[in-house]
């Protein structure tokens, strides 16, 4: 009960929200009470993510899993999010945007082949609304805003032409050579990345992604991304995540090419 309640309170825009979700499950509580939990554990749960980190400071912390795994990834993004000012009277005060650190480290079945299993961009990324709508939810997630240049309007034709069968976009087995995900862990501070990356070494070490067999690194191209990588996963497999390089190839296209241009310049 108490992981839905902190669920409740951590993931919907507000402790009253939160409370009238729990409310139609049958759980009747306050906003004022859904606020003190979701705090008491957040804070607790930051006080062992940040003991964590002390332990493999001291060289005293040891792989909490039984098996070693054999292929693990660590994915690290910073996104926005809005404060207020702490301990104020009711109310909104002192808002600002600021960044958080996320890393996610996951496990994944060992799939290997001694070819590109995709050589050519997906489907997906050839159809102009769904890379413009993509576009601009990262520039709006990066808080930038997206010139007017950017937003063209593709032709109906365009989408339905490279559209997939819905059954290719639901079903995992369309892409037989990706491997599955199998345990997931997130870390997410608002510390500096100079303190984030000894808290997202010690969740790899505890989870023994050293001794793993395969490893990879992905990330944007922000420098303290890497500078992460350098300091503490410098002999996993750097990986640039795909998303954001579509986005700059997308808007490079924008830029410099004539408006009939920018789409097969895109594509090119």
């Amino acid at each position: 009960m108490l992981q839905k309640i902190v669920t409740a309170g951590a993931r919907l825009h507000s402790y009253a929200d939160a409370a009238f979700a729990l409310g139609l499950c049958g759980l009747s509580i306050s906003a004022r009470h859904v606020q003190q939990l979701t705090h008491e554990v957040g804070t607790d749960l930051a006080r062992q993510r940040d003991a964590q980190a002390e332990q493999r400071r001291r060289r005293q912390l040891a792989p909490r899993v039984a098996t070693t795994p054999a292929v693990v990834a660590v994915e690290v993004d910073g996104g926005r999010l809005r404060t207020r000012a702490p301990d104020s009277r009711g109310g909104v005060h002192a808002a600002e945007n600021k960044e958080d650190k996320i890393g996610c480290l996951v496990t994944l079945t060992d799939v290997a082949s001694t070819e590109d299993p995709q050589p050519e961009p997906p489907p997906s990324f050839l159809q102009p609304r769904r890379i413009q709508r993509l576009v601009q939810q990262m520039a709006g997630q990066a808080g930038e805003p997206l010139p007017a240049s950017a937003t063209p309007r593709p032709e109906p034709d365009l989408d339905e032409a490279t559209a997939l069968p819905a059954a290719a976009v639901a079903d995992p087995a369309a892409e037989p050579w990706s491997p599955q995900r199998l345990v997931r862990t997130c870390v997410a501070s608002m510390v500096p990345s100079r303190s984030f990356g000894p808290l997202l070494a010690a969740e790899a070490q505890s989870r023994n992604f050293y001794a793993a067999g395969r490893r990879a690194f992905v990330a944007d191209g922000q420098a303290y991304n890497w500078s992460i990588h350098h300091g503490y996963f410098a002999d996993f497999e750097p990986i640039v995540d795909l998303l954001h390089v579509i986005c700059y190839l997308f808007k490079a296209a924008q830029a410099v090419g004539a408006e009939s241009e920018r789409w097969p310049m895109y594509t090119k």
